[in-house]
């Protein structure tokens, strides 16, 4: 066995073992339904163990790395007032939820929506007020039966967040999920578990936020299932800040009927190796799907988004756009799917992935796809890879401006496209100055 294989072994094992040793502790919840659904999670994980570089999903994204760590899964966490101002976004108004190290944290959380607007409990509260609403949604969309990090965060998933949002009702304040990493003092692992249900022509905006405090390492492997019932409406964001020695595995499922609308907007900005996995499955008639992506990786960053847009239903509408700006010796990854199926006519679907590379090291790995059994369908994709536009940098140099600043300036044009979809405008605010500040660098 080479020294890889056995630190994907001993870390597989390690979970195998913790999980059994916790269901010894559990008397009677052991035996609950959603504990035997979390049993043959871990069953799944056994079985599939870590992908590896030879799994075609996995080609371009190898996690030895992660693998050869020792992470404490289930590490306490608290914030000091000063490090929580730290992690303040200026003007961001809310429901605003914070999980340290996984864990929900009430006394620095706040719900200013009211009860008869939208239901926010944390998942561990859910299991115990709400199990209907739990068992019936939770791991009957994200699928665990083939994806080792999906089944591993189903067998663990213990906290996170649960919102519903009942038909016929627009919820005007943003969900806003903060989950933060304390690597300060060890390397820590947390495994948020999050179930967002919008009823029947409801609407919602719900955020999430990773950050990392400390230089330790730091692993996150997290799953939204988000479920649009008739004519509902979501707007969601995903942003990453995390540290250099953070590993980052998230899936966002979702699930449309008919004429609903989903809109995403996903930002990375920093992470030592980040995965990010969004499906969507339009399975009704008349649906909208909107998906934006920035990655901005330097150093020995790896960034790796996987998409996949399955359209069940005739009559359906997709729209993608990512975009990378890779400097140093980063690596990015764009793997991006679209399926119609047979009985899907009159779909229309569209891919497109750009990239500027802006070191001879860095590198880019894309990989669209098209999988098309209807024959009365509008569906396009295509990506690009190259340098800064020569004869934009030359203009610009012509008008006096130096070549550092017309260089940051096309690059922030350049994201621009997909920071301009941010509608939560505290959030967008900030990521502009943000991405001006690591793109002047």
């Amino acid at each position: 066995m080479t020294p890889s294989n056995q630190s994907y072994n001993d870390l597989k094992n390690r979970l195998v073992t913790a999980f059994r040793e916790a269901e010894e502790r559990m008397n009677g919840e052991s035996k609950t339904p959603l504990h035997q659904l979390r049993r043959q999670a871990l069953q799944q994980f056994d079985r599939l163990g870590f992908p590896t570089v030879k799994h075609e999903e996995w080609k371009y994204s190898n996690v030895s790395g992660l693998t050869k760590e020792v992470f404490d899964f289930n590490a306490d966490g608290t914030l000091e007032a000063d490090a929580l101002e730290e992690l303040q976004i200026p003007n961001l108004e809310g429901n605003i939820l914070y999980f340290v190290n996984g864990t929900y944290h009430p006394e620095l959380s706040r719900v200013v929506s009211s009860s008869s607007q939208l239901q926010i409990l944390s998942f561990a509260d859910a299991v115990k007020m709400d199990p209907e609403l739990v068992g019936s949604y939770f791991a009957r969309y994200a699928d665990y039966q083939d994806n080792a990090f999906t089944a591993l965060n189903t067998a663990f998933a213990n906290d996170g967040v649960v919102v519903w949002v009942p038909d016929n009702t627009t919820v005007e304040t943003p969900i806003i999920l903060r989950y933060i990493n304390d690597a300060r003092q060890k390397n820590v692992a947390a495994q948020p578990r999050n179930l967002i249900v919008a009823g029947r022509n409801s609407e919602v905006i719900v955020a999430e936020s990773y950050r990392t405090l400390g230089d330790r390492a730091s692993f996150v492997n997290t799953v939204t299932e988000i479920v649009l019932a008739q004519d509902a409406r979501v707007q969601h964001y995903k942003v990453q800040s995390e540290s250099d020695k953070s590993y980052h595995i998230g899936t966002t499922q979702v699930n449309q009927a008919d004429n609903s609308h989903f809109y995403s907007v996903t930002v990375t900005l920093n992470g030592s190796f980040v995965r990010n996995n969004l499906n969507i499955v339009l399975d009704g008639q008349h649906c909208e799907a909107f998906m934006y992506g920035l990655y901005l990786p330097d150093g020995r960053q790896h960034v790796d988004n996987h998409t996949l847009v399955d359209h069940a239903k005739p009559n359906s509408y997709s729209n993608e756009l990512y975009k990378g700006i890779l400097e140093d010796r980063s690596t990015g990854v764009f793997n991006g799917k679209i399926f119609v199926r047979p009985d899907a006519q009159k779909t229309n679907a569209y891919q497109s992935c750009k990239n500027v590379v802006l070191s001879p090291d860095a590198s880019m790995n894309t990989k669209p796809q098209l999988e098309i059994f209807a024959d009365d369908v509008k569906c396009s994709h295509g990506t690009t890879t190259g340098k800064l536009d020569e004869e934009a940098l030359f203009y610009l140099r012509s008008r006096g401006i130096p070549k550092a600043e017309a260089q940051s300036l096309l690059m922030y044009a350049f994201a621009e496209d997909v920071l301009s979809q941010i509608k939560i405008g505290p959030i967008k605010e900030y990521l502009e100055r943000i991405v001006v500040e690591k793109l002047s660098k």
